[in-house]
């Protein structure tokens, strides 16, 4: 609090600390000009001697009668309590005898000690003498319960109850339980709890001075230890507790992967090195604390193997402890074991390799090394590099020293099935056709490539036969994923009745033709030859892609234009009957059959050049009379007795064609188009005419007839409709009857079913409320509990906040009084507190004023303020000399003893 000046036109400091709270209190209870005070029990009032200047206290009960070079300057005021187990701390205490009263200096003013405390404890009321400021309200005493101390800090050098001699800056605990008494050379730093370690836990601590732990170990700045003991630990006053350290609870199948981040010795009395990495196990312990110097890496789960099972370990922990770099070790199961630090395992846990009667393992060889486990007399000498193969039924575990290429299955293969293997040191390809075969480790399958087009036909799988039309018809190829076969399996066709399939071996540069029904299998040196004959109307070559040669009999249809003598332009749509005449089915006859390409456009061309030849010698109503005649002529000839021929054979590969059927004949030009249009338009519309006539007749007879049937049908409609609508009335007239007496009873139902329906309704409706509200006032409840927990934090910060600030500043100001008063000096404040009016002006003068101020004596005068104007004083000089009364040191009521 801050003190206001004194109302004297002297100044003696005895008045420098009167608290602005006693005198508005003062003033409440009576007026400094009253004459008489009555002071109740307890209560006391300082009284200011104008002639001395000096301040006493005045204890009642009592009447005090004021004289008049007395003013009242404080009171009555009530005299301070400290109730039992509490306590307060008095700042500028005064100075007592060995008696305990009060000593006074020369002049009868109360000794005080300047800037010093005093803390007192339960007493009889006692008053605050002029001067004495109570820094620290009535306080009570700090309890500290068990397992809890608080750290205290020496303020400045003394000598505490037990003889022990504290120097500033000293630290120590005060261990409960107890009542802490504070003294004024102590400072409370914190509160200090004792850490609660369960089984399975420790304490890691950290010196922060070099100290002796509870254990009575030397511990010097910085060294970090555990705690392992059960129960409360109290830490020392020198000891930081870093945190808890949980224990790791190790099974049979779990391990902890420790790492020493120190040279240290374990707890298990083994010395490590930093860096060093280790297993714990349940072997060694059932629970582990890490020490200090410890770090966990990991927890490691157990590897069990079963009996068909196994593992590589890569870089093996020897039985010295250290790991082998490069080297492996094969584990067999059945067995359980730990991954070692720096031990991992080569492709993970693989299973044993179980090979049945037809399965095979290639083998290959990474290191030199004696096969003694399979071999059939003596011991065989592995090379890195060697490949061989073992054959089932057998049960393997390869050995380090070996690598598993591939396993291999026996492919079965029927009569009409092959694949292609090729030997991988001799490059020689062969075809394994019709038994069970399995590839030894110097083999491979091979893969036959066709062309794009015989792939695309082997691959679809269509019937030459039933799928003629579809050879040709691009819009329906099949999708990609069916062009997909497995090139490794034996390429064959199945060869339909009265076909052929020609196969051509470029090794052995021959062919060969099959006839059907027979299955054609390639070698790995042949390929089929592939047909490309014309299709369309009219033809077009490269149409049709085929692999087998129908022989026939077939036909083919064909359009081409031809020109009378005339010059009448026919377009004609023929179609030819044909078939290969084989014969004895000999190996030369067979090698004429696909001599011809495209024997389908060769053999059309012929005919259509024949019969243009034919017809260009005709005019145009000759062709149009004989016309078949003409053309079969063209095309088969005449015999010795000019009758036409019954067939036109091609001896290049024995196709014969033995019928042409003309489909259609149109002409070409407009002309020739339009004067037979005209003749057909007339024979038509003779024909059409006569037929109306007919059906006119047929169409009047019909009409009558069944205008009598439409008559006889309407009498008999009639009579069935009155009789429909007689059954009509007496259905209607029982329907309103059912109506009216069902209708009632379902209104009833409907109503008693709403009512139903609306109080449940209205009942859930109400739980939901209810729940609802309780919801909210939960909510609102918490909302509340955490707004008063905030606003009492904040209050609680506020108010410490507030106390350090006024410490502070009180410091700050006791500090610059005591430089002011050091600075004038207790002389001179005694001789201008003595003097006279004359004597004052005289000394002021002497100090180096330039003007003073006469007064009577009698006036009071606020010298702070009227100074600084009066005396003409410098801001700075006033400043340092005459602080303002906002600057004065806050002070507190305090007590009289102690």
């Amino acid at each position: 609090m801050i003190r206001r000046p004194p109302r004297s036109t002297l100044f003696p400091y005895t008045t420098l600390f009167r608290s602005p709270k006693m005198t508005s209190t003062s003033k409440r209870q009576s007026s400094p000009d009253d004459s008489i005070f009555r002071i109740p029990p307890y209560y006391y009032l300082h009284v200011l001697d104008q002639t001395s200047n000096v301040t006493r206290v005045e204890i009642g009960p009592k009447t005090y009668i004021r004289q008049d070079n007395e003013r009242v300057i404080l009171g009555p005021e009530k005299m301070l309590i400290i109730p039992p187990r509490h306590y307060c701390i008095i700042e500028n205490p005064i100075v007592r005898d060995k008696e305990n009263k009060p000593l006074c200096d020369t002049i009868g003013q109360v000794k005080l000690r300047h800037a010093d405390k005093e803390v007192r404890l339960e007493q009889e009321p006692f008053p605050l003498y002029p001067g004495e400021i109570i820094s620290a309200k009535v306080t009570p005493l700090q309890i500290v319960p068990p397992n809890s101390a608080i750290r205290l800090t020496a303020l400045r050098d003394f000598v505490d109850g037990n003889n022990t001699q504290r120097i500033a800056g000293d630290e120590w605990l005060f261990e409960g339980p107890g009542t802490y008494i504070p003294r004024i050379e102590v400072e409370v730093s914190e509160m200090v709890r004792a850490t609660i370690l369960q089984p399975n836990q420790a304490l890691k601590l950290r010196a922060r001075m070099s100290t002796v732990d509870r254990d009575g170990h030397d511990r010097v700045t910085g060294e970090e230890w555990l705690v392992r003991r059960v129960g409360a630990y109290l830490p020392g006053a020198f000891e930081e507790v870093l945190h808890v350290v949980n224990a790791y609870v190790l099974t049979e199948k779990e391990a902890v992967h420790v790492r020493a981040i120190k040279t240290a010795t374990d707890g298990f009395g083994v010395h490590r090195k930093n860096g060093e990495e280790w297993l714990v196990t349940f072997s060694d312990t059932e629970t582990y604390i890490p020490d200090v110097y410890e770090q966990v890496v990991g927890v490691v789960q157990i590897t069990t193997l079963s009996n068909r099972q196994y593992c590589v370990i890569l870089d093996p922990v020897g039985p010295d402890g250290k790991p082998q770099l490069g080297q492996k070790k094969l584990v067999k199961g059945e067995k359980s074991f730990f991954l070692n630090p720096g031990e991992k395992l080569e492709r993970g846990i693989q299973s044993v390799y179980i090979l049945g009667e037809n399965e095979g393992l290639i083998l290959r060889a990474i290191e030199a090394f004696t096969d003694k486990e399979h071999s059939a007399t003596e011991p065989i000498t592995r090379k890195p590099g060697d490949k061989w193969m073992i054959r089932g039924p057998v049960e393997y575990v390869p050995p380090v020293q070996v690598e598993v290429v591939t396993k291999r299955v026996a492919i079965p293969l029927d009569v009409t099935e092959g694949i292609y293997v090729r030997d991988v040191k001799k490059g020689r390809v062969r075809a394994v056709i019709g038994y069970t075969y399995m590839l030894d480790q110097d083999e491979e399958l091979w893969q036959k490539d066709l062309p794009p087009d015989v792939e695309k036909l082997i691959c679809t799988g269509k019937d030459p036969l039933a799928n003629r039309s579809e050879l040709y018809n691009k819009s329906q190829e099949p999708p990609a994923e069916q062009l997909k076969r497995d090139k490794t399996k034996l390429v064959t066709f199945r060869v339909p009745h009265n076909a052929v399939v020609q196969v051509y071996d470029y090794k052995d540069k021959k062919a060969r033709v099959v006839f059907g029904p027979d299955l054609v299998m390639l070698g790995p040196d042949e390929q089929f030859t592939q047909l490309s004959l014309s299709g369309g109307k009219p033809k077009r070559p490269f149409a049709i892609k085929a692999l087998c040669l129908l022989l026939g009999p077939d036909f083919c249809t064909d359009v081409i234009v031809v020109e009378t003598a005339d010059h009448a332009r026919l377009q004609m749509q023929l179609s030819y009957n044909w078939h290969f005449d084989v014969g004895a089915k000999s190996d030369e006859e067979a090698a004429k059959l696909f001599s011809i390409p495209d024997f389908v456009g060769d053999a059309c061309k012929a005919v259509a050049s024949r019969i243009r030849g034919a017809v260009a010698s005709v005019q145009f109503d000759d062709f149009h009379k004989n016309s078949a005649r003409i053309i079969r002529a063209s095309v088969f000839g005449l015999d010795d007795k000019q009758k036409v021929r019954q067939e036109f054979k091609f001896q290049q590969n024995n196709l014969v064609v033995t019928s042409i059927d003309i489909q259609s004949v149109e002409p070409v030009d407009q002309r020739t188009r339009d004067s037979l249009q005209k003749s057909v338009q007339l024979a038509i519309e003779i024909t059409t005419n006569s037929q109306e006539a007919a059906a006119r007749h047929e169409a009047q007879r019909v009409e009558q007839q069944a205008k009598g049937r439409l008559e006889r049908q309407r009498i008999s409609d009639e009579a069935e409709a009155e009789k429909s609508r007689k059954e009509l009335l007496e259905l209607q007239a029982a329907s309103a009857a059912v109506e009216s007496c069902g209708q009632s009873t379902a209104e009833a139902r409907s109503r008693s079913e709403a009512a139903r329906i609306e109080g449940e309704g209205a009942v859930q409706q109400a739980k939901l409320k209810a729940e609802a509200m309780g919801i909210e006032a939960e909510s609102e409840l918490d909302r509340l509990d955490k707004a008063r927990s905030a606003e009492l934090k904040y209050v609680a910060e506020q108010n410490e906040l507030e106390i350090l600030k006024t410490k502070e500043l009180a410091t700050i100001e006791v500090g610059k009084f005591k430089d002011f008063v050091s600075c004038l000096g207790a002389d001179t404040i005694r001789a201008i507190a003595v003097a006279g009016p004359e004597q004052q002006v005289k000394l002021l003068q002497s100090l180096g004023l330039q003007s003073t101020l006469i007064t009577d004596g009698k006036t009071p005068l606020n010298l702070f303020g009227t100074a600084l104007g009066f005396l003409g004083a410098a801001p700075n000089t006033a400043e340092s000399c005459f602080p303002p009364p906002q600057k004065l040191p806050k002070v507190r009521e305090c007590s009289e003893d102690q």
